[in-house]
């Protein structure tokens, strides 16, 4: 039996961490995409972009709450991930939240299969749907019997992963 919270009540109620899996190298048809049009477009990032959640991360950090994420990605990167990574990632870092990549361009995918996720204090999970577009399609809330395995692939995942900063140092655009 799924959950009757929403990802949104999970997002108010967390006390201590917000951890998301990002697998997708595509997400374009999600979020800000008057964003990501600038960016094809080759102008410059927006004063005050991502205004709004950063405010919300700075305010999550001050109360003692961390929200960090894995991308798992291949190289080359997509338009879409030097957006994401170039704008986004170094944008919202500012506002404390952390990043990681597990990068498998020479390894193989420990987490192949495993879906988008948000885990909220080891106990709340909510998958995350896309279209074969990337586009949000909802979230679907999982009893809390489930934790323990999405757990288990955040462990994974961290343990192959390494910090953005690092990986934007050798990789980045």
């Amino acid at each position: 039996m799924a959950s009757s919270s929403t990802l949104a009540e999970l997002f108010e109620r967390f006390q201590h961490e917000a951890f998301r899996l990002e697998t997708l190298d595509d997400y374009s048809g999600s979020g800000n995409v008057d964003a990501y049009r600038a960016f094809q477009a080759g102008q410059e990032q927006p004063e005050g972009y991502n205004a709004g959640w950063i405010e919300e991360l700075r305010g999550l950090a001050h109360e003692g709450k961390r929200v960090y994420r894995v991308h798992v990605l291949k190289r080359p990167l997509t338009e879409y991930l030097r957006f994401e990574l170039g704008w986004g990632y170094r944008t919202n870092m500012t506002g404390g939240e952390e990043f990681f990549i597990l990068d498998v361009t020479d390894a193989p995918n420990p987490l192949e299969g495993t879906p988008d996720f948000w885990l909220f204090d080891s106990t709340d999970t909510a998958v995350m749907g896309y279209d074969d577009h990337g586009a949000y399609q909802g979230a679907q809330v999982l009893p809390a019997t489930e934790a323990d395995r999405f757990v288990g692939y955040r462990e994974l995942a961290l343990a192959h992963a390494e910090p953005f900063i690092d990986w934007w140092a050798k990789y980045g655009q």
